[in-house]
């Protein structure tokens, strides 16, 4: 297995955004926090990039179950969602495996049945996309 799930994307880069913010919501995911890397790296080291946002999505409940049974569980939290435009003018989504990140890393069986929701519940927000 990958630490990541990726897909390419049908959509425009803004409209990819779009509807993986609407389908994570379904899944019972909110999005935390935005980081627009092209922006960024422009900022701070006046290099252009490719268009590069990084999601930071949160489900509260299993991001409750998770801290409670392991406390510094806050480190690999929130998930992140890529969603990038590749050289070649593809828009690429990729999440993070907490299969892969967290349930191999740690081992806590019951995080692990965490992880296994969260997986599934990613896995679907990206393959809903078209």
């Amino acid at each position: 297995m990958e630490y990541h799930y990726s897909k390419k994307s049908a959509l425009s880069f803004d409209d990819t955004i779009d509807n993986i913010t609407d389908n994570l919501q379904k899944e019972g995911f909110g999005i935390l926090t935005t980081i627009d890397v092209k922006a960024t790296l422009k900022k701070k080291l006046d290099v252009d990039f490719r268009k590069y946002q990084i999601l930071g999505a949160c489900n509260p409940s299993f991001a409750h179950q998770a801290l409670t049974l392991e406390p510094t569980i806050g480190v690999m939290l929130p998930c992140n969602i890529a969603v990038q435009e590749t050289e070649t003018g593809e828009v690429m989504i990729s999440a993070i495996n907490p299969m892969e990140t967290m349930a191999k890393s740690i081992k806590n069986e019951k995080l692990s049945e965490v992880a296994i929701n969260v997986s599934t519940r990613l896995k679907h927000a990206v393959d809903s996309c078209p």
